[in-house]
């Protein structure tokens, strides 16, 4: 129901995850481990090789849809797993997966480098991959004659009536994220009354980020109308003029933090080397590459970022955040809030 969509990237994420999948049967005897993804995974194919080269073993993505259809598909396959490991339940959905007893417990040694910061239970059945933070994006140029926001609660200023595109929280994963930055903001009893104000200074709802980003926002990725876009905290990073200025802001003062992770699953035919996997998922290569191939920060500490993001796109040093179990607990009530109120 969620799709994540990655800034820029998504296209181009989409068809590396497809070259790098093979759908043939392979040959008797040989090592494959079925990784279960999100739509928008994607690796340098060398590396692919080059741990097929290291350990024998050949990784065989199987792409699943958004984050949110992931969990509902290992959830309802569980008795009979579709792969041996999966990567891409987020914070959002993490605690359904948890609760369902989706995954095996198994301790990486490659999590003591960073990922145990995102740790969600002790028995260490998810570790975290990558840290993608949603915020509002700017352009700009849009606000050299009116100050910038730079809080949710500016939004609500009437001088930024009509600059706002926002996700859906039905049917967007940014979407959702934003919305549980509101709640986590201004609390259970005061955040439908700020949406209230927020339809009422105009703001303008799309179903995915991909609308959002490159039809209605004015940045120079979009050609629309609206200077306020939700986005990610990365995306300034692929907004740089020929100046070498950023064209676009992340606000850091709105930012919801999102954590990917990946674990074996309960049940897998090939465990063992399912753990390689995962180990190799939180190893130094992979942590350095997934910046410029997903757009989203490693997890694992001491990792250079891309030369871009030390200009536009550096990590939030804080980010709001909601426990997953709230979320679990709560979530399609507060979707369903949503869309009364703002939707009708």
């Amino acid at each position: 129901m969620f799709r994540r969509v990655l800034p820029i990237v998504s296209a181009f994420a989409l068809l590396t995850a497809c070259s790098v999948t093979t759908s043939s049967t392979p040959p008797p005897g040989e090592r494959v481990v079925t990784l279960v993804t999100h739509d928008s995974f994607a690796l340098s194919p060398g590396l692919l090789e080059q741990f097929k080269t290291d350990t024998g073993i050949t990784i065989k993505p199987l792409a699943s849809g958004d984050a949110g259809e992931v969990t509902n598909k290992l959830v309802l396959t569980k008795d009979a797993p579709i792969g041996d490991v999966a990567f891409g339940v987020d914070s959002t959905f993490a605690s359904r997966a948890l609760k369902e007893g989706v995954f095996a417990e198994y301790a990486s040694s490659e999590a003591q480098h960073g990922a145990q910061r995102y740790q969600l239970d002790p028995p260490n059945r998810l570790h975290a991959v990558d840290v993608g933070d949603v915020c509002l994006n700017i352009d700009v140029a849009a606000f050299k004659d009116v100050g910038e926001p730079k809080q949710y609660a500016d939004l609500a200023d009437p001088k930024y009536k009509d600059m706002l595109v926002v996700e859906d929280p039905a049917t967007s994963s940014p979407g959702l994220a934003f919305l549980l930055g509101t709640i986590a903001t201004f609390g259970e009893q005061n955040w439908q009354n700020y949406w209230g104000q927020l339809k009422a200074n105009g703001v303008k709802v799309v179903s995915g980020w991909e609308e959002a980003y490159t039809q209605d926002f004015s940045g120079s990725s979009g050609k629309g109308p609206r200077p306020i876009v939700v986005s990610y905290a990365s995306s300034p990073s692929a907004e740089i003029g020929d100046d070498g200025a950023p064209r676009t802001k992340a606000l850091l003062d709105t930012c919801y933090r999102q954590v990917e992770y990946a674990g074996v699953l309960n049940g897998a035919k090939n465990a063992e080397d399912a753990k390689k996997v995962l180990d190799f998922l939180l190893g130094e290569q992979v942590q350095a590459d997934v910046p410029g191939q997903m757009y989203v920060y490693p997890s694992r500490e001491g990792v250079a970022l891309p030369e871009a993001w030390t200009k536009a796109a550096p990590l939030p040093a804080s980010a709001r955040s909601l426990p997953a179990a709230e979320v679990d607990a709560n979530r399609e009530r507060w979707v369903q809030q949503w869309r009364t109120l703002v939707q009708g």
